[in-house]
């Protein structure tokens, strides 16, 4: 028989990058005493991950809770980007309700269309929080009609789109029902919460049921597995089978429970339906697993998740310096497949296949900031390897046999007099023009692009907008191939020609053929990509030459030597700036940039050969 728990809510908070809702949960915990009076505590708490914190974005879904008078409010912190959406759509399965993010300024964002999607798919009830109100040029008039919009446009039903609103300033902590009256704290956000937000409904009598929807990792408990009681009590040490997505059944114990409370998981010894529980004990856990009590036959629906549209080759580095810099035997073949494979079972977006050989895996993701967190995570656990140029994923239509390509939705704000190079950029990656409006010196563009034909783009753009343009991409679904090929990268690559060590009199000799990336007394290799050529050709040179002793008396003599300054890479302009015959070398210390055949020799060869092959066809 069902029931309504009042004593909780579930509730998620979704918006767009740097929207605030991270710092808005922060001013929750704090209100709602989470902390011992004067404890130390750091902003954006929620960001637990490294790379959280040095992006300033919300990667990894978090779980947290609080209580407020009599009742307990599950917070949810899910992603803000598209590329993580895997960890959104597996959270919006866990709660009743969620908190819209909208920045006062800037409006419904394109992240936005996505989260808000999926949360009127799933029903639920959505709460708009107009954040930042103080900001200069806040238009919250504007923003909230934008926001119905949105809404009606996403197909929500009456009952969501009368949706509450409720106006915050989530750095001061402050919010309130009208613009004009914020009150000291947060009180209307609670109040609203409990009042919008639909308490869960439970089967209470019935066997229990949850559904794993996200996994840790415990160095004392093994794997946790995290999700919400659908109907019935679980208990500490209570038998349990474990139901797979192929029917598989497995029993085990349920050796540890957990509920969460304020910023940490405490240990319980019962949970009941409604709750957002951790679980560990069991030898394995997967998500979409059911685990439930043994009498349960039938599996709870599999969370859905879109499928991938980038992949990228990931393989054993193969360069001269493997081997140096990893954690030794990090590199591999069964390591690195071993590690990806465990990936695998969290990360849900996420897609391993075998590659063309036993040291390459074929790794897809749902776009290149999906793809460059992983690299990113996987080397600063101590892991060496390389990876390919990453290209899209293409289906083929199963009635009509045709091929089709992933497309993009693309969101550019641009300065109006910067507007005419981007169109032109535009209209060489076949975009489609949607929508153009100039608002306050700024001009908005939204294109319909091929995924295929964005692949590094992101740098091209801010370099023609000088940093100042802003592009937000959605994926937008599978269509007919666009015709022709991508633009080819504007400039070629500088390529050592010698193993050594890179010195300053070379460099300064060479330093017009283009920019470098490395500084003097770098150490390199034949084959190493070293700077960016300002020609659209690669050039070989030889950054280890030095000046002979014999020219000590030449009139250069003493003269001061000055080096233009270094280009620093970072792994997403790597990843941007790859051309197709290269690989990214990625260990714990260094990104080396590299030719796929080391050879200066055999390059040409391949190149004449495939030339050949080309008049021939």
């Amino acid at each position: 028989m069902s029931q309504t728990r009042n004593d909780i809510r579930n509730v998620a908070i979704i918006a767009h990058v740097d929207h605030g809702k991270t710092t808005l949960v922060d001013g929750m915990l704090k209100q709602a005493r989470v902390f011992r009076e004067g404890a130390q505590t750091v902003a954006r708490i929620l960001d637990s991950n490294e790379l959280e914190r040095e992006r300033g974005i919300t990667i990894l879904s978090k779980n947290t809770a609080i209580t407020w008078g009599d009742v307990k409010i599950n917070i949810v912190d899910t992603p803000g980007h598209a590329d993580f959406g895997g960890e959104v759509e597996r959270v919006l399965n866990m709660v009743d309700g969620a908190l819209l993010l909208i920045d006062a300024v800037e409006g419904p964002m394109p992240q936005t269309r996505f989260v808000l999607r999926k949360a009127l798919e799933l029903g639920l009830r959505v709460i708009v929080v107009i954040n930042k109100i103080d900001r200069p040029h806040a238009r919250l008039e504007e923003a909230l009609n934008e926001t119905f919009d949105l809404f009606i446009e996403l197909g929500a039903n009456d009952e969501q789109a009368d949706f509450p609103i409720v106006y915050a300033i989530g750095l001061e902590a402050r919010a309130g029902l009208s613009p004009d009256e914020l009150a000291d704290d947060l009180s209307p956000l609670f109040e609203t919460i409990l009042q919008e937000i639909p308490a869960p409904t439970i089967d209470a009598d019935s066997p229990a049921k949850l559904l794993v929807t996200t996994l840790e990792y415990d160095n004392y408990k093994g794997q946790i597995g995290v999700g919400r009681l659908r109907s019935g009590v679980l208990k500490r040490g209570m038998d349990v089978v474990r139901i797979a997505q192929d029917g598989t059944r497995t029993n085990g114990r349920l050796e540890y429970l957990f509920t969460y409370r304020n910023h940490q998981r405490e240990e319980i010894d019962e949970a009941l339906a409604g709750d957002i529980i951790a679980f560990g004990g069991l030898s394995e856990i997967a998500i979409s697993d059911t685990i439930a009590h043994p009498d349960v036959t039938e599996p709870l629906p599999a969370i859905t998740v879109e499928a991938p549209t980038v992949r990228m080759t990931f393989g054993v580095n193969t360069s001269p310096f493997a081997g140096r810099e990893g954690k030794p035997g990090w590199g591999t073949s069964r390591k690195l497949r071993e590690r990806l494979m465990n990936e695998m079972r969290s990360n849900v977006a996420l897609r391993v296949e075998n590659g063309d050989s036993p040291e390459r895996l074929v790794v897809s993701g749902r776009g290149e900031l999906h793809l460059g967190i992983l690299i990113e995570t996987m080397r600063r656990e101590g892991y060496e390897f390389e990876v390919s140029k990453p290209e899209v994923i293409y289906q083929v239509d199963p009635d009509t046999g045709v091929t089709l390509e992933p497309y993009e939705e693309v969101h550019i704000e641009v300065a109006d007099d910067m507007s005419g190079p981007v169109l032109e950029m535009m209209g060489s990656r076949r975009g489609v023009m949607l929508n153009m409006h100039s608002e306050n010196g700024t001009t908005y563009l939204t294109y319909r692009v091929p995924t295929r034909f964005l692949i590094g783009f992101q740098s091209q753009f801010m370099r023609v907008t000088s940093g100042m343009g802003q592009m937000h991409t959605l994926f937008d679904g599978y269509d007919n191939l666009a015709s022709g090929e991508p633009p080819s990268r504007q400039s070629g690559s500088l390529v050592a020609m010698e193993n050594g060590t890179a010195m300053t009199y070379a460099l300064q000799h060479l330093q017009q053929r283009g920019v470098f990336f490395i500084e003097p007394g770098t150490e390199v290799y034949a084959g190493m990509v070293v700077g960016e050529h300002i020609r659209n050709e690669d050039l070989d040179i030889n950054v280890t030459k030095t000046k002979q002793l014999s020219a000590i008396h030449t009139k250069q003599y003493g003269e001061e030597i000055r080096l233009k300054t270094v280009q620093q890479m970072s792994l997403d302009d790597y990843i941007q700036f790859m051309a197709e015959d290269e690989l990214l070398e990625v260990t714990p210390k260094s990104l080396r940039l590299r030719k796929r055949i080391l050879s200066a020799e055999l390059r040409i060869r391949e190149r004449k050969r495939r030339e050949k092959m080309l008049e021939q066809a």
